[in-house]
């Protein structure tokens, strides 16, 4: 049985990780998706939300498994022997130059670490987390770009937290007047 991880923050989920899922679970007989904590981040989304938030996107796909892991993916990689490979989706050449650092990284921590990429759809490829909260923070249409049943969960969520990112920028011009 040959099983992948798909890591990444999902701070939120795209369509463009859904895309990368559906298609790497077609490759795969498992495949675990691993929401990620990078401390160099800051989230719109706790880990256990953008974990129930994958669960929902993927629940019509069998052979996927929603996990979450603080630190480095070679020592998760490392601790589930029961993985074979590491999946990462690409958008566009400058993912592939970080992410063939990572790929080197992860194998030089653990040598049995391989990676395989998949390139993203054609309709998939500007998509990113990012994008999504901007497009969200400014009271944009995310029907697009999120999965439809976490659409209005997301819509919210970032619609809110810029509001409340407007009001403190707000107080902070009146105190420096």
């Amino acid at each position: 049985m040959k099983t992948a991880i798909y890591p990444g923050s999902f701070d939120p989920v795209t369509n463009g990780h859904l895309d990368i899922i559906k298609r790497a679970s077609t490759m795969f007989d498992k495949l675990v998706v691993v929401v990620l904590i990078n401390p160099l981040k800051s989230y719109s989304f706790e880990i256990s939300e953008r974990r129930e938030l994958l669960e929902k996107a993927t629940e019509g796909i069998k052979n996927i498994e929603i996990d979450s892991y603080d630190g480095l993916l070679a020592d998760y990689f490392t601790q589930r022997s029961d993985v074979d490979v590491i999946v990462k989706g690409l958008r566009a050449t400058s993912d592939f130059e970080y992410e063939f650092q990572m790929a080197h990284t992860n194998k030089d921590l653990n040598p049995r670490a391989e990676t395989v990429f998949i390139p993203a759809s054609a309709n998939s490829t500007f998509i990113s987390s990012s994008m999504v909260k901007q497009v969200a923070m400014f009271g944009g249409d995310l029907s697009n770009y999120v999965p439809p049943m976490i659409h209005v969960e997301i819509s919210e969520r970032l619609k809110s937290e810029f509001q409340e990112k407007k009001r403190l920028a707000e107080l902070n011009r009146k105190d420096g007047k």
